[in-house]
């Protein structure tokens, strides 16, 4: 075959390393952007945190910096003059404001790093009006800590106690045993251990247990539901209705859990009276003995933007308090630019890779700023799209898809999706994640469209309204909504009452 030059036109897309990077850290939320900007701080030397003082502080610490000068100059000219015998006579550093200055600081928290994981002192939480219930929650105690600190009171062996701080390790956050007893015992035996061994590490393990069970909270330790609810039922007074309340808990849940009294009343044998008191007592239990130590930071959401009231209209602001504040260092940026271009190949090669690293850090910075500026765009055109939302609430929200603030925004819908995920807005209504925003859009008699999240939220007015001893079937709420003019299918209706984590009509049904 004879070879021959052919020319082909083609058209792709090329991505370059500075936009890949400015598409992986949009779609980044915001502990995920922290952690990348740590990481990109330790790796590249270019880059270091922008720390901001305000005027204030700033002019705080220049007089200081002169005062202390002055008191330094004055000390030493003293003593020069009067031959090491002029402290007494030269303005001495007064002692009562140091002391002041730093109660305030212990007061402020600027000096509690070793002690706050100790404990709170009461006189703290009296004198500071503006003491953060967060800050009281990063310092308390977890379950485990508090389940060591009761056995710090009893006189158990060093055997037993190590087999209940083994327990203590195998509770989940709800305080339930994560794995059973047998499990953990294999855990623990080395290879090739004999049938006796096994046993006698159980027995060990179980009576472990039962000291473990009997700290607080009541209920902690157990392996299951049924067990944590029977443990809380014997702390109470002995009475027929705790009895019927563990007989339910022991055996019957699932019908407690379906409102079926003639089942239960055939199954215990109690009246119904008799089950509407043991159903009292149950509902005082609580099914996390573990809940109270959970801590309460890890549920809370940092908002990226923050919606607030401007005149008669709505403004859109990043939080400060996501965005990382980096810079270039001119110190280092500077003293590559001064250097020329080194002869040798090994003084080029690391000059080329300095200058790479430079580039790197100028480019992330910048991609950074463009993904805030990015959210912020984008909220600004969701909050303009769903004005009603924040005079009304959600039951006002208007449908709307990605495809119409893409087009509105001249970016791609996959932009705009990466945009929306795991990027949340502080509204007067609680913070919600941008894409909540959006839904489907359902038609009305009068010709027009309501929004899935309007009909959601009305479901929930319906149901909190409705009457407990009779509540409303997916059916009725179907015709409800009919009669306000939305058609939505009864499958509809259902899906939109599951997606609310609302029990069926059946199981709302009160005893």
């Amino acid at each position: 075959m004879k070879p021959s030059l052919q020319f082909r036109l083609s058209q792709h897309l090329a991505l370059t390393p500075q936009l890949q990077q400015s598409i992986r850290l949009l779609q980044l939320s915001t502990l995920e952007l922290h952690q990348e900007v740590e990481q990109m701080l330790e790796q590249n030397p270019f880059l270091e945190p922008e720390e901001e003082f305000s005027p204030l502080e700033t002019a705080a610490t220049a007089e200081f910096e002169r005062q202390r000068n002055e008191r330094v100059s004055t000390e030493d000219s003293g003593a020069d003059r009067e031959g090491g015998t002029g402290e007494a006579e030269t303005p001495a550093l007064d002692t009562a404001e140091l002391g002041t200055t730093e109660r305030d600081d212990w007061e402020n928290g600027t000096e509690r790093d070793d002690f706050d994981g100790i404990r709170e002192t009461p006189s703290r939480q009296g004198e500071d009006d503006d003491y953060d219930p967060l800050e009281r929650n990063a310092v308390s105690i977890s379950l485990q800590e508090h389940l060591r600190q009761q056995l710090g009171g009893t006189r158990l062996s060093a055997k037993d106690m190590a087999a209940v701080d083994i327990l203590i390790e195998s509770l989940n956050e709800d305080g339930y045993l994560a794995d059973s007893l047998e499990d953990i015992a294999l855990s623990l035996l080395p290879e090739g251990a004999d049938e006796d061994t096994r046993e006698e590490l159980l027995s060990t393990l179980r009576c472990a247990l039962g000291w473990l069970q009997n700290l607080e909270p009541v209920g902690v330790g157990a392996a299951n539901l049924s067990e944590c609810l029977v443990l809380q039922l014997r702390m109470l007074p002995v009475s027929e209705a705790r009895q019927v309340a563990i007989l339910i808990c022991q055996h019957h849940l699932e019908l407690l859990a379906r409102r079926d009294t003639k089942k239960l009343m055939a199954a215990t044998g109690a009246d119904e009276a008799m089950i509407k008191a043991a159903q009292g007592l149950i509902v005082t239990l609580e099914p996390k003995p573990g809940r109270a130590f959970t801590r309460a930071e890890a549920n809370i959401i940092v908002p990226d933007v923050i919606v607030q009231k401007s005149g008669r209209g709505w403004k859109v602001v990043l939080n400060p308090d996501v965005m990382p504040k980096l810079r270039i260092n001119d110190l280092y940026a500077q003293a590559l630019r001064s250097t020329r271009s080194p002869r040798g190949t090994a003084a080029t090669e690391s000059h080329t890779a300095l200058s790479s690293r430079l580039q790197e850090a100028r480019w992330f910075v910048k991609n950074i700023q463009q993904r805030f500026d990015t959210i912020l765009r984008v909220s600004n055109a969701i909050v303009e799209r769903q004005k009603n939302f924040f005079t009304h609430g959600e039951i006002a929200m208007k449908p709307l898809v990605l495809r119409e603030i893409a087009d509105e925004l001249g970016l791609h819908e996959s932009t705009i999706s990466r945009v929306t995920t795991a990027k949340y807005m502080n509204t007067p209504f609680g913070t919600f994640e941008l894409k909540y925003f959006f839904g489907s859009s359902l038609n009305t008699e009068a010709g027009g469209n309501a929004s899935s999240t309007a009909v959601r939220a009305l479901i929930k007015q319906l149901v909190s309204a409705e009457n407990p001893k009779k509540p409303l079937s997916d059916s009725q709420l179907s015709n409800m909504l009919e009669e306000q003019g939305i058609q939505v299918a009864r499958r509809t209706v259902a899906k939109y009452r599951e997606a609310l984590k609302i029990a069926p009509a059946n199981l709302r049904k009160a005893l």
